[in-house]
């Protein structure tokens, strides 16, 4: 690339990141870490033990935020002085090295940007997903254990820590459901676009005579509860049931009661966890799926009750993504029109540029609503 496409190129890049900038504010963040790092310096802060939480948490996501911003304008600066160097000096070595550091910068702060636009009531949270084969028989099981792995592998690639709650079999493949967080910032904002139905079409691996089928697979996505959010489940209202835990076979399988599935008595939710060993914390982890679901419940009526004074509704959780395997191959987001021709790259994870599309097609629509 010329000097001068650089140079044009590098200007572009400082008016995204001043914009980013604007919408960050970092002096007003700044203040609310000093006030915070006040607050978590004071002796009796453990005391209260939610409250202390709420601080710490609250004080490290701020010092995240402000830290990625005021990396991104030092090395933007440095990458101005090392592109002047190279046209003074007439250098392609070092126009070679600003070329490069331009072009990671230009990822990264487009990455930045997509996460500004992630400023719901709870997109800073960690995310609780839920994956449920629908209609397709045995083809539908085993999208849904497809789209399990695309999200594990996701994950990976981003070095993100997640955790399997509940893994349900099919009894000829794949699987029925299964539950699963992802524990990162904005994990619940960027992952709250890909709930939804999920369509596959191919050749069934599991019909005799090759012929074409569709399938189906749901995606909810939660956000986790936190300790101050406060979602109160008397013991009166929840029926605990303990079980094998179940698994596709082998010595892991674990052979005593310690699966729990526990029914939210008022709405007929039902939450199993079998991951962990011992029953005790499986229901740990099997309330603070319910704690979620009935977070979100919440949100929802709230939602509901904004939806009923407008003209029309919220078709938001349909049908939005289908995965074509034959007769030719291609992966296309049915709301944004994003597209790939590589099923098997997207089926590893690589879904970045359909989850950074899906982030700016719903603010799109939200900002025209």
């Amino acid at each position: 690339m010329a000097l001068d496409e650089l140079t044009e190129h590098l200007s572009q890049l400082n008016k995204s990141l001043s914009s980013i900038e604007a919408v960050v504010d970092v002096p007003a963040k700044n203040k609310q870490i000093e006030e915070l790092e006040t607050e978590a310096s004071a002796p009796d802060l453990w005391n209260d033990q939610e409250h202390a939480q709420s601080v710490t948490s609250r004080l490290s996501r701020l010092q995240s935020s402000v830290e990625k911003v005021q990396t991104l304008r030092s090395r933007l600066d440095d990458a101005s002085t090392l592109l002047e160097l190279a046209s003074e000096e007439s250098d392609a070595d070092t126009a070679q090295e600003a070329e490069k550091e331009i072009a990671t910068l230009a990822d990264e702060i487009d990455t930045l940007e997509v996460q500004t636009l992630l400023s719901g009531e709870y997109d800073e949270r960690d995310a609780l997903v839920t994956i449920r084969s629908e209609a397709g028989g045995v083809d539908a099981a085993d999208f849904a254990a497809m789209l399990l792995r695309m999200y594990e592998r996701w994950a990976e690639r981003h070095a993100y820590s997640y955790e399997v709650y509940d893994i349900s079999y099919a009894e000829e493949a794949g699987i029925k459901s299964a539950t699963f967080t992802v524990k990162s910032p904005y994990a619940y904002g960027t992952l709250s676009v890909e709930q939804g139905t999920h369509r596959l079409v191919r050749i069934s691996p599991f019909d005799n005579q090759g012929r074409r089928q569709t399938s189906f697979a749901g995606v909810e996505v939660l956000p986790v509860v936190e300790e101050t959010d406060n979602i109160d489940i008397p013991e009166k209202d929840i029926r605990v049931d303990v079980f094998h835990a179940s698994g596709p076979g082998g010595q892991g399988v674990n052979t005593t009661d310690s699966a729990v599935r526990i029914t939210h008595l008022p709405t007929g939710i039902v939450v199993t966890c079998q991951n962990e060993r011992s029953q005790i914390q499986n229901k740990a982890a099997g309330l603070r799926v319910l704690q979620a679901k009935l977070l979100e419940r919440a949100r929802q009526e709230r939602e509901a009750e904004m939806d009923a004074l407008k003209s029309d509704g919220n078709s938001w959780g349909s049908q939005m993504r289908s995965y074509v395997l034959h007769p030719y191959q291609m992966v296309k987001d049915l709301r944004t029109g994003f597209e790939s021709g590589s099923p098997d790259n997207v089926f590893d994870g690589d879904i970045d540029g359909f989850i950074e599309r899906g982030i700016r097609w719903r603010r799109q629509e939200e900002q025209a609503a």
